[in-house]
C-alpha cells in the first residue's frame, strides 16, 4: 500500500503536483500538496490540494464545479514531485482557461496563447 509519508516534502511539508490531462497529455496546472492532501486524493479520487495562501485544503472544483478526478498518481525519481493524470471538467485555471500555462514567451515578448473558455 502506498504511504504518502514516503515522499520527500519541502521544509513546509509540501510537494509540487503537476496536473496533466490523462487523455491528451496537456499540462493543466501546478499546485501544492501535503501528505494529508495526497491521502485525501487517493481515498476520494477527487484531487485535493493545499492552499498556501489560505492554509487550507481545497478539492479542485469545490466552488467552481471544474472538478479534477484522479486517473493515476505518479511519483518522480527523487520522490519530490508528483504528476497527477486527471480527468478535468471545464477549465483548470482560475482565469477560466483550460490550462494555467496560457502565456508563452516568443521572440522575447509575452504572448497570450489561450483565451478563457467562459
Amino acid at each position: 500500500m502506498f504511504d504518502p509519508a514516503t515522499l520527500s516534502y519541502d521544509a513546509n511539508g509540501l510537494i509540487p503536483a503537476i496536473a496533466q490531462d490523462h487523455a491528451t497529455g496537456e499540462v493543466l496546472m501546478m499546485a501544492w500538496m501535503n501528505a494529508e492532501s495526497v491521502a485525501r486524493t487517493l481515498e476520494s479520487g477527487r484531487v485535493t490540494y493545499w492552499s498556501r495562501s489560505r492554509q487550507a485544503f481545497w478539492a479542485k472544483g469545490e466552488t467552481s464545479g471544474h472538478v479534477q478526478r484522479l486517473v493515476e498518481l505518479r511519483v518522480d525519481c527523487d520522490r519530490d514531485c508528483l504528476l497527477l493524470l486527471v480527468e478535468q471538467e471545464g477549465p483548470a485555471c482560475h482565469t477560466n482557461r483550460r490550462s494555467c500555462f496560457y502565456t508563452a514567451v516568443r521572440g522575447g515578448a509575452e504572448t497570450e496563447i489561450m483565451k478563457p473558455m467562459l
